[in-house]
């Protein structure tokens, strides 16, 4: 084969084909320099061990970092871009912006109720993992308690408390605090009205356990409901198991109320006849008003044991003041007795308002909890229209027979002292109706006198429009009861339901009937109006005195008031 040849301009070189072959430096190199440019020595295995490409010198890279420095990371952040120092590690940060951990959620000597409201109120990405506490052998493996059996102690505890009359958001914070202190993080509790709903889902990957329970029947029984927060408390704190759990909780079912059905209808007449005497009556309208409403009570029951709708239960225990006042106003002048029937009436439905399921409502709806805010509403509704069904059908047939009630016929800024004791025994009788324990008796029925201290003084001695005095003194209640709770630990309701009773709007309805009766309809609406505005009044002076107690004060134990649980964010119409 003849040589080939090569030329260049100024160098003319001839190159076998076997001295080619023979080249054993540019073996590894795909690149055969030009003529006359000196071929570099060719680089260590080491420095290009997977490369067919040679970087020229000038343009090498830069040495690779430590491999300690980006152990988990294949991107080297740019040093004028470089992160900042990690935090301290009780303070940790969830990437891109970075979301604070709340250290008052650990914090020990804070009540569950604050520490679980706060973390309910997190997206679930966000929420942060407190340590928990040990438990004992049985629970301290690997895998935990059975989630199954968490969640449905978890169903079982919000099912008492959303039965004893508790708030939804309260009913998610236990709920939730239970699923948490057994190891359940990333749990979302759901409630409603009548049904209870929590989800546990592991990790993104694994798939969601959801487990319901419906709550058939409900009841009045605030012993009960503090049993059931000392449950929660003792289980956040890490020191009860959860055979432990369920063994206190069974024990909290069979326990038998503290109180008689025959205490309760006495205190339903002892209420009606410190209603009464609220409103001027003396002590013949104090021993009609208590007659009439232990009849009411008992015709209730007997309604009940019969499965008769609660409805119907309320137009029985309605008709027998009525009666009474009917029988007064058509008897007493005849028998030369100075008597005021429409305080008799009056007295007699102070027991039936429903004033517990009223102030449920509207802190649920100002929490954010619409629907069943709109059921607790809708089951107000029903029981007043039972109770109005009731008086109305009483008072149609006493007008036929002559019986003439005069709208305007009660003195409420009379005898201070005695109105004030007779607030007092109305309060104290509302504790035994609630079924609280005796120790809460005494704190409740002072709350109580104190809301119609400051209504009176408000309303009749200074002369303030009756609304705004009783949001004031409802604003206090929830105030004072708040505090109590916080530093008792327990719920807040039994220092809050029976102390309200005297603020209810009793009078205002009886004047509302009375009018609709007689046939003035625009008198009468006006009133029932009346009654409204004050029963909604109570309502969010409740709530108003809760959230500041919540904001301002701290609990024993606690260095400063836990931050406030997170608003729904709503649109503001623009």
């Amino acid at each position: 084969m003849a040589p080939e040849t090569t030329r260049n301009s100024t160098v003319t070189e001839t190159v076998r084909p076997e001295d080619r072959r023979s080249a054993p430096e540019e073996s590894h190199s795909a690149f055969a320099p030009p003529s006359g440019v000196p071929l570099s020595s060719p680089y260590s295995e080491d420095e290009h061990p997977t490369s067919e490409f040679a970087v020229p010198e000038g343009l090498r890279p830069p040495a690779s970092p430590p491999e300690d420095e980006h152990p988990t990371s294949e991107f080297a952040v740019p040093e004028g871009v470089r992160r900042a120092a990690s935090p301290e590690p009780g303070s940790a940060f969830t990437p891109p912006d970075g979301i604070p951990v709340i250290d008052n959620l650990v914090r020990p000597g804070a009540p569950w109720q604050d520490r679980m409201r706060t973390m309910v109120r997190m997206p679930l990405g966000e929420r942060p993992v407190p340590e928990r506490p040990r438990r004992t052998d049985e629970e301290d493996t690997d895998t935990g308690p059975s989630a199954p059996r968490v969640l449905d102690l978890t169903l079982r505890i919000g099912e008492l408390l959303l039965a004893g009359g508790e708030g939804a958001e309260d009913v998610e914070a236990a709920m939730f605090g239970v699923a948490h202190a057994y190891g359940l993080d990333r749990c979302e509790p759901t409630v409603t009205f009548t049904l209870l709903t929590i989800t546990y889902q592991p990790s993104l990957v694994d798939d969601p356990v959801s487990l319901s329970r419906t709550v058939r029947r409900r009841g009045t029984d605030y012993n009960r409901l503090s049993a059931v927060y000392r449950l929660v408390a003792d289980i956040t704190d890490g020191d009860v198991t959860l055979e432990e759990a369920y063994g206190r909780l069974a024990e909290i079912r069979r326990n038998r109320h503290p109180y008689s059905k025959g205490a309760l209808t006495v205190a339903s007449g002892l209420l009606a006849g410190a209603a009464s005497t609220l409103v001027g009556g003396g002590w013949v309208v104090f021993l009609l008003a208590a007659i009439g409403a232990m009849l009411g009570d008992r015709l209730a029951w007997f309604f009940s044991q019969r499965g008769m709708p609660e409805f119907y239960q309320f137009v029985a225990a309605a008709m027998p003041p009525a009666v009474l006042g009917v029988l007064v106003q058509l008897f007493a002048a005849d028998l030369g007795l100075a008597i005021r029937a429409s305080a008799v009436v009056t007295g007699g439905l102070f027991p039936l308002i429903p004033g517990r399921a009223l102030v449920a409502a509207v802190h649920d709806g100002l929490t954010g909890f619409y629907i069943t805010a709109s059921a607790r509403l809708l089951e107000v509704v029903y029981l007043v229209v039972g109770i109005v069904c009731g008086v109305l059908l009483v008072l149609y047939i006493g007008a036929e027979m002559g019986a003439q009630f005069d709208p305007e016929g009660l003195d409420i800024r009379s005898r201070p002292l005695l109105q004030l004791l007779a607030a007092m025994l109305l309060a104290l009788t509302f504790c035994v109706l609630l079924q609280q324990e005796r120790s809460t008796v005494l704190l409740a029925t002072l709350n109580g006198g104190v809301a119609w201290l400051v209504y009176g003084a408000m309303a009749d001695t200074g002369g303030i429009d009756p609304v705004a005095a009783t949001a004031a003194a409802a604003g206090l209640v929830g105030l004072f009861g708040q505090l109590m709770s916080r530093y008792q630990f327990v719920s807040a309701l039994p220092y809050i339901t029976a102390a309200i009773g005297p603020l209810l709007p009793g009078s205002a309805i009886y004047f509302g009937l009375i009018g609709i009766a007689q046939g003035d309809l625009d008198h009468g609406l006006q009133n029932l109006s009346r009654a409204a505005a004050l029963a909604l009044a109570i309502a969010i002076g409740v709530n108003l005195g809760n959230e500041l107690a919540r904001l301002f004060i701290k609990a024993p134990g606690q260095e400063s008031p836990l931050p406030g649980r997170r608003a729904a964010k709503r649109t503001r119409g623009f």
